[in-house]
């Protein structure tokens, strides 16, 4: 058997095996490396804020004291029927502060709840005889 041998003893069977093998290894390591430059992941600009909706357009936001009466934005918060306001001082959908060279934060003020447990087949009814 030297024909298959090397002048150390090692096989040339087994050490085309092993190169093979790292060969193997080397090409699914890269595929496996560049398949996100290949065809790269979706990116959702999701938050994890997915119960809160957000009224599509400004509107009149009044406390319910009425010591406040601004526009802004209206966001439900739909676990629990908690209505929010956002002032935003114009009817641009976000805060603008014209007398400020920094972005404006705008703070939430609480304006109501919608009670989400009366929606009910009986209080349908119930409404509909009225």
């Amino acid at each position: 058997m030297k024909l298959l041998t090397h002048d150390n003893g090692t096989n040339r069977l087994t050490q085309a095996y092993i190169a093979f093998l790292l060969t193997v290894i080397a090409l699914f390591l890269g595929m496996i490396a560049l398949r996100p430059v290949i065809s790269p992941g979706a990116v959702l600009a999701q938050s994890d804020f997915s119960y809160l909706y957000v009224e599509p357009r400004t509107t009149l936001l009044r406390k319910p004291n009425g010591d406040q009466q601004v526009e802004g934005k209206m966001v439900i918060d739909m676990r629990n029927g908690d209505i929010w306001g956002f002032p935003t001082l114009s009817s641009t959908p976000y805060p603008i502060d014209t007398l400020r060279s920094t972005p404006p934060v705008s703070t939430p003020m609480y304006l109501g709840k919608f009670d989400f447990s009366k929606m009910t087949p009986a209080e349908r009814d119930k409404s509909m005889k009225n």
